[in-house]
């Protein structure tokens, strides 16, 4: 069954920069249980294996099926001569590249980078990289922008073929404008230094006769496993890029960490901020006004415990801030298992036989589909959490109490 997200543009209270983390009310297994002599009650979202096995759904309205597949309005919006537009609260904190593939869907990755390397994009008049962060109210001065020139589709190769067959291997959900992938842990979204293999490289081997790509409409950590959604064409890429922006879609992550938070449900809002070093790049708890800060609001729910050494915590991210779960969740005394850059409890060991990688799973997505309904896209555990699942006798199938935290 589909449901829509309510949408909100409401900006973060200023109690918010006061108070981390706050209890919502949540409706227990046994209250989701019938009345006596009442009608059945409609099984919970993740209730039995069928949570596992289920295919994303998706409902569409006839008269969206019937509408030509026109990509012209996205084309038009490439701009055709300079214009200068001012950053928006949501776009903070974003990289210029981002922004740019955020505001002009369609816009190849080369042709990003060559108009921030020739200098004919100015932030508040001046020249940029494109992995500088931008700040709301910044004016962003933008060239004339055009779609490259489709490439001619020949023949794959072999290698370009056993590519195809791992994404296809990885597909929860595809039609003509989207796909969903599970996504291995292990394996990154985009390139990076030394990066050979990613999923946006794989993509190449899915141009169309047009010569277009599949683009990239969100992301998710190398190390995190789960569902990643992917924009067939410019039109979709326009529409799905605008749901995040407009905080329409909703995605829930599923987490081991050590002990037991308290409360069992609760609110984590804060400012985060990028912190550098030589050797690592990690997001630090920030105060409001700190240059680079980003307001950063997480829900969370203790779904089941192992003793008091391991509890499972399903997570509804409200914003998409960088390693925002990861640090959340470290900045309440309770990291993710296996993380190598926010688990910092000294002397703590890890239960004999789970494997020491990051138990993080973005369980799932459910946003309006560009044409009308919605996709609904679950993704099972990863092996390694599986096994982790198995060893301490955590049941996928409980019911998840995250679906009663507040949409914001």
């Amino acid at each position: 069954m589909s449901r829509r997200i309510k949408r909100t543009n409401q900006e973060p209270r200023s109690r918010d920069e006061r108070k981390d983390s706050r209890p919502f009310k949540a409706r227990s297994a046994k209250q989701a249980a019938p009345r006596p002599g009442g009608k059945p009650s409609k099984p919970p979202r993740f209730a039995g294996e069928r949570a596992e096995r289920r295919p994303p759904k998706i409902a569409q309205n006839k008269a969206a099926q019937e509408r030509p597949a026109s990509e012209k309005p996205v084309e038009a919006l490439l701009p055709t001569k300079v214009q200068t537009v001012t950053v928006t609260a949501d776009e903070n904190n974003m990289r210029v590249d981002r922004f740019l593939e955020a505001r002009f869907p369609g816009l190849s990755f080369s042709h990003i980078q060559r108009v921030v390397r020739k200098g004919e994009l100015r932030v508040d008049g001046k020249r940029v990289d494109s992995k500088d962060r931008l700040e709301q109210g910044q004016s962003v001065r933008i060239p004339p922008l055009k779609l490259d020139t489709p490439k001619v589709v020949g023949e794959l190769s072999e290698a370009a073929q056993k590519t195809l067959k791992a994404l296809k291997e990885m597909t929860i959900y595809e039609d003509d404008d989207v796909l969903v992938l599970n996504k291995p842990a292990g394996l990154a979204v985009q390139g990076g230094s030394g990066m050979t293999r990613h999923i946006d490289q794989m993509l190449e081997v899915m141009r169309d006769a047009k010569g277009q790509k599949p683009r990239l409409v969100h992301r998710i950590d190398r190390e995190t496993s789960g569902c990643l959604l992917i924009a067939k064409t410019r039109f979709a890429a326009s529409h799905l890029t605008g749901a995040f922006r407009s905080r329409s879609a909703r995605k829930v992550y599923w987490a081991l960490v050590p002990g037991l938070p308290k409360p069992k449900q609760g609110r984590i809002s804060t400012f985060l901020a990028k912190e550098e070093s030589e050797d690592d790049t990690i997001m630090r708890i920030a105060q409001h006004g700190d240059e680079g800060a980003s307001h950063a609001v997480t829900y969370y729910a203790v779904v089941e415990t192992a003793g008091n050494k391991l509890t499972w915590v399903s997570l509804k991210p409200v914003t998409g801030r960088t390693h925002q779960l990861r640090a959340h969740m470290a900045h309440i005394g309770h990291p993710i298992v296996g993380d190598p850059k926010y688990f910092n409890i000294e002397n703590w060991q890890l239960p004999g036989g789970l494997q020491n990688r990051l138990h993080l799973l973005a369980r799932r997505i459910v946003i309006p589909h560009p044409r009308g309904g919605v996709i609904d896209a679950t993704a099972p555990l990863p092996p390694h959490m599986q096994q982790s699942w198995n060893l301490l006798g955590l049941d996928a199938s409980r019911f998840d109490p995250i679906e009663n935290a507040p949409e914001e």
